[in-house]
């Protein structure tokens, strides 16, 4: 049975005996944009804390490193955007300062200044947290979706990712379930290396908006070595869903906020989204399943994976 899209924005209409307010959305994940990023610092433990209690199945980490060798979780090159404190260790690039500097900053005062009605207090003492705390910190709760950004300007940062996932018991798939991790970049180069050093981690080629007859005719030379797409979801629609999903990848835009963007989304029946509203994404799509299965749409090999279809008997 599937709810039609004016029953999905009246909740109460469809069958309670229905799983999902989406129908075909069941298989839809939830990626919380820099965690809980509406209602909580970006990528700070209580945006982390908030997505997961809201029921997102994956959070996602921006990587970048430090001037003495740390992967820390920030988006921006620079740290003036989302760091308060002393000038000297909270202005400038990430590469330019220490962990010791960068821990000296609040990561939460930029959101009280500028979302007031939505800050908490405690949120001027969160700090920016390392990798490998959110790793530590999350991996018995969640999954993780890592980015690397700039990877051109951080040699080796693919190794350092892999050896981490490793050393942290990440890297160890189990068939029919979803990945514990995601890579994704707007890198080929650095998929490409990661792909080298690991081949059983899923690879997203995260692509610019460039239209959806552009992103199709790109699909088979991405298909060489990334799992899936991650476009803009400006340039979703049912023909590039479908393309992907005949070539046995998967598909997950960003970044949907409303309630018509996600359910847009999850109507076209893409694997997975990234939203600053994991909350709304999660009460739209329905409650997630345990374990989660992997987002498969045929029997292929991508990445070594062997995978098996999921949706033959529907």
């Amino acid at each position: 049975m599937r709810c039609g899209f004016a029953l999905v924005l009246s909740l109460a209409a469809c069958n309670s005996a229905v799983h999902s307010p989406i129908g075909a959305s069941t298989n839809t994940i939830v990626i919380a944009h820099r965690g809980f990023s509406y209602s909580a610092p970006e990528h700070t433990f209580a945006a982390y804390d908030q997505a997961i209690e809201a029921g997102a199945d994956y959070i996602e980490q921006d990587v970048q490193r430090t001037s003495d060798g740390v992967l820390v979780v920030i988006h921006d090159a620079t740290v003036d955007r989302t760091l308060r404190g002393d000038a000297s260790a909270c202005s400038g690039s990430v590469a330019d300062h220490t962990l010791a500097q960068l821990k000296s900053c609040s990561a939460g005062r930029w959101f009280i200044e500028t979302f007031p009605a939505r800050a908490r207090a405690e949120y001027a003492t969160l700090r920016i947290p390392t990798l490998l705390e959110v790793l530590q910190r999350y991996k018995a709760s969640s999954r993780f979706y890592i980015e690397t950004k700039d990877p051109d300007r951080f040699p080796g940062i693919e190794r350092e990712i892999v050896e981490m996932l490793r050393a942290e018991g990440l890297l160890q798939p189990v068939p029919d379930i979803a990945p514990r991790v995601y890579i994704q970049s707007f890198s080929e180069t650095s998929l490409r290396r990661f792909k080298s050093l690991e081949a059983s981690l899923p690879l997203i080629q995260l692509v610019p908006r460039v239209g959806s007859s552009a992103l199709r005719g790109m699909l088979d030379g991405i298909r060489d070595y990334a799992f899936g797409i991650g476009p803009h979801m400006d340039d979703v629609d049912a023909s590039l869903v479908s393309a992907v999903h005949t070539r046995c990848m998967v598909i997950h835009p960003y970044t949907a906020e409303s309630r018509a963007d996600i359910v847009s989304l999850a109507e076209l029946d893409v694997d997975g989204l990234f939203t600053d509203r994991p909350d709304i994404a999660r009460d739209l799509i329905g409650s997630p399943r345990n374990p989660l299965p992997r987002p498969d749409r045929c029997t292929v090999r991508a990445n070594r994976f062997e995978l098996v279809s999921k949706v033959a008997s529907k």
